[in-house]
């Protein structure tokens, strides 16, 4: 499939005009998921516990993030006088933005066609686009560590100092996991691990351990359960943002859902074929034109939505882990085995080669 993309030489107004357009979609749509999935995580939950949920605003209490977005609005915002006020603002914006920066990587669906022009259905097809991913998605631990740090009060401090020995210590889980991967594709770009796994085979069959241990750094690495030690309300209050109010408590909230997105994204991409739909391969996709983008489009978006399923289910399964069993199964059970795991692909890559 032809991946060109088009150049300020080429057509400067088009090319800008298309990427403004994927800049403003692609954004929109994630934060209005993101908000999506508070509703329902507190749907699901309640389903789980045979209970009804959110249903007053709106049918269905499909209204509820709306109702959410204006009480966070007119909240009185409190900055208490104890804190850091330069760090203690900033630390939302901090912890939010670079999941935002992330979803500039991700391909959301096969080349678009527009008036003879072949458009990538991603902001940006880097070359080092998984390390592109890792930088930058590292960079949100600052904003909770700040946030405890800026709060100068005891609770927020110790999640923060929780946060980012958690957060550290599953990058490194996250960066073994995923080696395997682009071993077998001999390329870092995301468009070509979803590529080679649409005419072949999905990662998540032929890399199970690898999918294993990614699917477990992510949730560490978005403080979700069972790995909330961050947050952990029975112990920390609620950890680095108890000194927050109004539209600061709400980013950081923004910030983690749209977090999970982007790491649902990221296993739908590196591990279950992207836009990939079972038995159509990349000439099919070609062959159906803009309706093969659409198709594409909409099961990258199903594929997403399912592991942000299961990022709720999981809550509401598996109680949270103590502090050292959350380290101990990141340093002495998930790194050995990621370790093996590379070498036997290497082995196993080797062995084919030959």
């Amino acid at each position: 499939m032809s991946l060109a993309v088009l150049t300020f030489a080429d057509d400067p107004i088009f090319y800008l005009a298309a990427n403004l357009a994927k800049i403003v979609v692609f954004t929109h749509i994630v934060l209005i998921l993101s908000a999506l999935s508070v509703l329902a995580e507190r749907k699901v939950s309640a389903w789980m516990q045979d209970r009804l949920g959110p249903n007053r605003v709106g049918p269905g209490g499909i209204l509820q993030p709306a109702a959410d977005a204006l009480k966070f609005f007119f909240k009185e915002d409190i900055v208490p006088g104890h804190v850091d006020k330069v760090l203690y603002i900033l630390a939302p914006a901090i912890a939010l933005m670079p999941a935002l920066i992330v979803l500039a990587v991700i391909p959301y669906g096969p080349p678009l066609t527009v008036l003879g022009e072949t458009i990538p259905m991603v902001i940006a097809d880097l070359d080092i686009g998984i390390l592109f991913v890792f930088a930058i998605s590292s960079l949100g631990v600052y904003g909770i560590v700040l946030a405890g740090w800026a709060s100068n009060s005891k609770y927020p401090m110790l999640g923060g100092v929780r946060a980012s020995a958690q957060m550290i210590s599953y990058e490194v889980m996250l960066g073994l996991s995923v080696v395997g991967i682009f071993m077998s594709t001999e390329s870092l770009r995301l468009t070509d691990v979803i590529t080679s796994q649409v005419d072949g085979t999905w990662f998540m069959f032929s890399q199970p351990i690898a999918f294993i241990i990614f699917v477990i750094a992510a949730f560490a690495e978005t403080n979700r359960l069972p790995f909330d030690l961050p947050e952990a309300e029975t112990e920390l209050v609620a950890g680095y943002h108890t000194e927050y109010s109004s539209m600061k408590f709400a980013m950081f909230f923004i910030g983690e859902y749209t977090a999970m997105f982007v790491f649902s994204a990221l296993v739908a991409v590196l591990f279950l074929g992207g836009w990939d739909i079972p038995f159509m391969s990349n000439a099919d996709f070609e062959a159906l034109g803009n309706w093969g983008t659409l198709l594409g489009f909409l099961s990258f978006f199903v594929k997403c939505l399912a592991f942000l399923f299961f990022y709720i289910w999981v809550r509401w399964t598996i109680p949270r882990f103590r502090f050292d069993q959350l380290m101990n199964l990141g340093w002495k059970v998930l790194m050995p085995i990621a370790l093996v795991n590379v070498v036997l692909t290497g082995v196993v890559l080797g062995w084919l080669g030959s």
